[in-house]
């Protein structure tokens, strides 16, 4: 977690070309350029364990999981089972029957959202989000507030792109029903005060809900240390396959929460008159799951573990401290979003030139980014900019990566005058 200030760059002891080396796609070309892969936040790349992994399954194990009695059943449960068991120490839960598996952070949400707004919330009451969140935290509160006749109401933030905590604070009411922020600006890199928000809502008795979808790919997370209610992210964004995700609650909410999605697996009995359902996980993990996928989540959480995880992130925020500078020294150039505390993300604009013409001209020279309103309209609207360029970082990243991110949009710049 990086701020923008001057210093000089001395990299974390952090064997980058080693790292590399795990990461099939980085070793090919692009427009006949070596591939600069910057856009993480969207979605990481997959080290090969995890591609193996994911392979073998299918190769060897495919098979639907839970109440099959044959061989290729019980090695896929057992394989399913042990990733849900590998999210929990990951993200410390004291409970793997309240890590619920989904198909990422959108889903997640969705399903904390819909069940938890149809538990607890009422006309009158009142949903806070921070105006820096990515739509899938907005959106669905928005519908839930609708349905259940509440209102949503919005915690700002500064000019640097902080949240206002002052205001936080004065918003939270006695009917105030949940908090839902993330933990990591996907468009900006802020990394909120989660744990003190956390604190401060929960003396209200209020919940909190956090889009952990850009933290927990960046550093180390701890939902027992936060207090967190419910903490929600995607394994395509750390390092996993796609269609894979978590929902971490607490057990108290969860039990009283009624399912998001009915159907096969989720049930305890049914007959025409009622249906009961079944404990936790599986009251919310309604039909035949992603299989393949999650049993990839748990070998990207394999691969977290095996390298050393605290040292991967500090040098990712030298590199993107490095960056940073790098772009804030040429002329013409603004960064958007220069919060005291960033991860991974950069996001910028060049005057006079449009995000995606940046986008197109980088891509000419192998280097991927976003370009666009990366799902954060609002604070696009805040920054009154159409849309930002957004160059994101992963600890396979290299300095001088960064050095061909900052020559190539100073090439947009000559283009462009």
């Amino acid at each position: 977690m990086v701020g923008t200030k001057q210093r000089s760059y001395e990299m974390s002891n952090w064997d980058v070309e080693k790292v590399r080396k795990d990461f099939p796609v980085l070793a090919q070309t692009v427009n006949g350029k070596p591939l600069v892969y910057l856009d993480n936040a969207a979605s990481s790349q997959v080290p090969q364990t995890v591609i193996d992994r994911t392979s073998k399954y299918l190769r060897e194990e495919h098979s639907n999981i839970h109440r099959g009695v044959h061989y290729l059943s019980q090695h896929a449960t057992t394989a399913y089972e042990a990733a849900r068991e590998k999210v929990k120490r990951f993200i410390n839960a004291p409970d793997v029957n309240c890590c619920i598996f989904v198909r990422g952070t959108t889903e997640g949400i969705n399903l904390v959202a819909h069940s938890y707004g149809k538990g607890f919330i009422n006309e009158g009451d009142e949903i806070l989000v921070s105006q820096m969140e990515h739509h899938s935290n907005i959106i669905p509160w928005q519908v839930a507030a609708e349905e259940r006749g509440a209102k949503l109401r919005v915690i700002p933030m500064n000019a640097s792109g902080e949240l206002v905590i002052e205001e936080y604070d004065r918003l939270l009411n006695e009917r105030t029903r949940i908090v839902a922020v993330s933990h990591v600006s996907n468009a900006l890199g802020t990394v909120n005060p989660i744990k003190e928000m956390i604190a401060t809502a929960h003396k209200f008795g209020v919940p909190v809900c956090v889009d952990a979808a850009q933290s927990v790919p960046h550093f180390p997370v701890d939902v027992q240390d936060l207090d967190a209610d419910f903490f929600v992210f995607s394994g395509h964004k750390m390092f996993g396959p796609t269609g894979s995700g978590v929902v971490y609650g607490k057990r108290e909410w969860l039990d009283k929460m009624p399912p998001y999605q009915t159907g096969g697996s989720q049930i305890r009995t049914v007959s025409f008159e009622k249906t009961t359902y079944a404990p936790l996980p599986a009251k919310f993990e309604a039909g035949t799951p992603a299989i393949a996928a999650g049993i990839g989540l748990g070998a990207a959480i394999d691969y977290l573990n095996d390298i050393d995880f605290e040292a991967a992130a500090a040098y990712e925020h030298e590199l993107l401290e490095y960056a940073t500078q790098r772009l804030a020294d040429i002329p013409g150039v603004r960064i958007i979003g220069t919060a005291a505390e960033k991860a991974s993300v950069l996001s910028f604009e060049i005057e006079n030139v449009h995000p995606h013409d940046i986008g197109t001209i980088l891509d000419q020279q192998g280097i991927a980014i976003r370009a666009g309103h990366h799902c954060a309209q609002p604070v696009m609207q805040f920054f009154d900019v159409p849309a930002t360029a957004r160059a994101s970082f992963a600890f396979y990243n290299t300095r001088e990566e960064a050095d061909k991110l900052a020559d190539a949009v100073q090439k947009v710049i000559e283009v462009f005058a």
